[in-house]
C-alpha cells in the first residue's frame, strides 16, 4: 500500500466536492465507486439527521447556493443553470436517462430533500420523494429570476441537521 498515493486520492476527492462536482462525477474522474465517496464523507461528519440532498434548476444563483451546501455539509446537491439545462436536455435521450436514473437514486437515499423551485421539475421531485424523505420547497425571491436566498437554504439545512 502506498498511503501518500492514498492521501493524495482523498485530498482531491475532498477538493472535486468542496468544487461542487458531485458524487458521481468525482467517483468517474478518479475511477473509484460513487459509494466510496459517500463513505469518505460520512467518516468527517457527525450528526443527528440523515442524509440531506438539495436539487434544482434552474438556479441564477448556483455559485452561491453551492457554496451555503458546501460550507453546511449536505450530503448531495444537483444544480443547474438555466443554461447548463438546456445543455443537459441537448444530450441524447438514452445518456439523459441514465443521469436521471443516477439522480433519482442518488436522492432516494436522503432522508431529507431540499428542493429548490415551483416549476414542474420540483413539483414531480416532491410527489416521486414524497413516501421516502421529507420534502421542502424553497421558492424563488420575489422579482428574480432564479434565484434563491442563501441564507433560507442554511437555516432548512442546519434545521434538518439538528432534528
Amino acid at each position: 500500500m502506498n498511503r501518500e498515493r492514498i492521501i493524495r486520492a482523498v485530498d482531491e476527492i475532498l477538493r472535486l466536492r468542496e468544487q461542487g462536482c458531485s458524487q458521481q462525477e468525482v467517483a468517474r474522474r478518479l475511477a473509484v465507486d460513487r459509494s466510496f465517496v459517500s463513505r469518505l464523507e460520512s467518516l468527517g461528519e457527525v450528526r443527528k439527521g440523515g442524509p440531506i440532498a438539495v436539487v434544482g434548476f434552474p438556479i441564477a444563483n448556483k455559485a452561491d447556493i453551492l457554496q451555503v451546501v458546501r460550507e453546511e455539509g449536505v450530503d448531495y446537491a444537483f444544480m443547474l443553470t438555466e443554461q447548463e439545462r438546456w445543455d443537459f436536455l441537448e444530450r441524447p435521450g438514452t445518456e439523459i436517462f441514465g443521469e436521471i436514473m443516477a439522480l433519482a437514486a442518488e436522492i432516494r437515499k436522503c432522508r431529507a430533500v431540499i428542493v429548490l423551485g415551483a416549476n414542474r421539475p420540483a413539483q414531480f421531485l416532491q410527489a416521486f420523494l414524497a413516501r421516502d424523505a421529507a420534502v421542502f420547497q424553497l421558492h424563488q425571491l420575489p422579482g428574480s429570476e432564479g434565484a434563491f436566498d442563501p441564507e433560507e437554504v442554511r437555516r432548512v439545512v442546519r434545521n434538518l441537521k439538528t432534528s
